[in-house]
């Protein structure tokens, strides 16, 4: 399995911007679909986005679509999720995932396929707010 590290995570205004990074470490990012979730308390998880290993197809779920963007370096073993006109409810820990082929998307980038998911980092912090 490879490990995988958020960061980027922090506090910003609504209307802000962030952009979270998932380092890949013990293989190569490039075999990896990767997925961002995300959970705030008391809500089910989300999947927010994918971004496929093969051919760098990308999903967006309907609350972010517009205002996220996903991308990959398989140089840096990094994906990259950016994310422009924050707000109080984009408030949430942020996890990515790993798993080593491509997925069908919207419905394998569904919380309910988050099993499917063999390798995810520790999440990092969102807080939108003034």
């Amino acid at each position: 399995q490879v490990q995988l590290v958020e960061s980027g995570g922090g506090l910003v205004q609504p209307g802000g911007s962030l952009r979270l990074s998932c380092a890949v470490a013990g293989s190569t990012l490039e075999s990896y679909t990767i997925a961002w979730f995300r959970q705030a308390p008391g809500k089910e998880r989300e999947g927010v986005s994918c971004i496929n290993n093969s051919d760098g197809n990308t999903y967006y779920s309907d609350s972010v679509k517009g205002r996220f963007t996903a991308s990959r370096d398989n140089a840096k073993n990094t994906v990259y999720l950016q994310m422009a006109s924050l707000k109080p409810e984009d408030t949430a820990v942020y996890t990515c995932a790993a798993v080593n082929r491509a997925v069908r998307m919207p419905v394998e980038c569904h919380r309910s396929r988050a099993r499917d998911f063999q390798s995810w980092g520790q999440g990092t912090q969102v807080t939108v707010s003034a």
